[in-house]
C-alpha cells in the first residue's frame, strides 16, 4: 500500500498541556522532531490507538482510524501500523522468532514462517531467531524490535527514538537497514528522535514541535539549517546566541554589518530587511567557528575576531572552547586540534567565522 498520512489532532492531558497538531504526510521518512515534553511521543500514541484524542481525524490513505465527528476509533489492533517504543517491548520469554510471530497472528503457519525468515534475514538477525532478548545486544534487540514492528508489512510505521543509548556506528547501520526497507516498502514512517544528528542522516521531512504544537517543517536543511525560532536553533545545535543592533548594509554584496550589544565586536552577517539601527539576533553553530593561534590572513571568511582562551574541556570527542572575543563565545573542535595549536588558557586565539555561519532568528 502506498498511501500518504494525513491527520489533525487535540488531546488535552493537562491545565498546561494540550497537543494540537495537523500532519499530511507522504511516503517516506518524517523526522518528529523536539524537545522532552513537546509531544512527540504523545502524537504517536494518538496516532497509534493507544491515546484517544478529543477531537479530530486520523486517515492513511482512504482509510480511516479516527474520526471524533463520524464517531469512528479503530482499536490499536485493527490499525494495521507498526510501532517501535523507545522501550522497545519485546517479551523477555519469548525468543526472537517468537517476538516477531506476535505480530502476525493471522498468517497460516508456513505464511508466517516465510515472512519471520524473509525480515529477519533483511535485518541481519536470521542467526539470532532462536535467542531471548536478554542473550543478544542491544544494537541486536533494537533490530528485533524493528523487525517485529516491520513483519506484519504495516501501512504506517512509528518509531519513537528507536535508536537511542546505541553508539553511532551501530544506529548508522540500522539508519541504512531503514532506507533500504523503505526503499521497498515506501510508506508513511513517522520517526521521533531529539538527535539533529538523526534528522539529517534519515530524515526526507521533519516536523518541529514545540508545547504540542507544530513551530516548523520542511526539508531537513530548511529547518534546521535557517532556524527562524531561537528555540529550533537550540534543538538544531546552535550553541552561540547574540543580540546586536546593525550598523550598515551593503545589498550589492547580500551582507551587512552588527555591533553585538555591550561590546565593539562586530560581525558581517547574511542581508535581510532589516533597517539601520534596528535590532537583530545572531546564532552560530560551535562547530562553525576557526580557531587560529595566530592572526590569519588572505582568508574568505570576513569574520575574523581576536580573543582570549578562557577554558576547554572536554565532551566525549569534541573539545569545547570558551572563548572571551569582548562577548563570550563557545567553539568546538578535535583533541587533535587542540594540541597541534598549543592551546592553553589565557593564550591569544583568532576566531574566523563564515558570513553565512551566522543565522538571523526571531527577536
Amino acid at each position: 500500500m502506498s498511501a500518504r498520512l494525513t491527520a489533525s489532532i487535540r488531546k488535552r492531558l493537562s491545565d498546561h498541556f494540550t497537543l494540537d497538531v495537523a500532519l499530511d504526510e507522504a511516503q517516506g521518512i518524517t523526522i518528529v522532531f523536539g524537545a522532552s515534553g513537546s509531544g512527540k511521543s504523545t502524537l504517536l500514541r494518538c496516532l497509534s490507538g493507544l491515546l484517544t484524542p478529543e477531537s479530530g481525524e486520523v486517515r492513511v490513505g482512504a482509510t480511516t482510524l479516527f474520526d471524533s465527528g463520524r464517531a469512528i476509533n479503530l482499536s490499536p489492533q485493527h490499525r494495521n501500523m507498526g510501532y517501535v517504543f523507545q522501550q522497545l517491548a519485546l517479551f523477555p520469554h519469548m525468543s526472537v522468532e517468537r517476538n516477531m510471530a506476535y505480530g502476525v497472528p493471522h498468517l497460516t503457519p508456513p505464511e508466517r514462517q516465510k515472512r519471520i525468515a524473509s525480515t529477519a534475514e533483511r535485518f541481519g538477525i536470521a542467526h539470532l531467531l532462536a535467542r531471548k532478548p536478554g542473550a543478544i545486544s542491544g544494537g541486536e534487540r533494537q533490530r528485533v524490535a524493528l523487525a517485529r514492528a516491520l513483519v506484519s508489512d504495516p501501512h504506517l510505521l512509528l518509531l519513537d527514538e528507536p535508536l537511542s543509548g546505541l553508539d553511532h556506528t551501530t544506529q548508522s547501520r540500522i539508519i541504512d537497514d531503514l532506507r533500504a526497507w523503505n526503499a521497498a516498502h515506501d510508506i508513511p514512517i513517522l520517526y521521533v528522535t531529539h538527535s539533529h544528528r538523526e534528522v539529517f542522516a534519515l530524515g526526507e521531512r521533519v516536523v518541529v514541535l514545540e508545547n504540542g504544537r507544530v513551530l516548523a517543517k520542511g526539508t531537513p536543511q530548511e529547518v534546521m539549517d535557517a532556524p527562524a525560532h531561537e528555540t529550533l536553533a537550540q534543538l538544531a545545535g546552535f550553541e552561540n546566541f547574540f543580540t546586536g543592533v546593525v550598523t550598515g548594509r551593503r545589498p550589492d554584496l547580500g551582507v551587512m554589518q552588527c555591533r553585538l550589544n555591550g561590546t565593539t565586536t562586530e560581525l558581517e552577517i547574511p542581508l535581510a530587511d532589516i533597517e539601520v539601527g534596528a535590532p537583530v539576533r545572531v546564532a552560530i553553530r560551535a562547530g562553525d567557528i576557526l580557531l587560529a593561534n595566530q592572526e590569519p590572513r588572505g582568508l574568505s571568511a570576513r569574520n575574523v575576531l581576536p580573543g582570549t582562551l578562557v577554558f576547554t574541556v572536554q565532551e566525549g570527542p569534541t573539545v569545547v572552547a570558551r572563548i572571551d572575543a569582548g562577548i563570550f563565545f563557545t567553539v568546538h573542535l578535535t583533541p587533535g586540534a587542540m594540541e597541534t595549536l598549543h592551546l592553553r588558557p589565557q593564550c591569544p586565539v583568532w576566531l574566523v567565522v563564515k558570513t553565512h555561519s551566522c543565522r538571523l532568528v526571531a527577536l
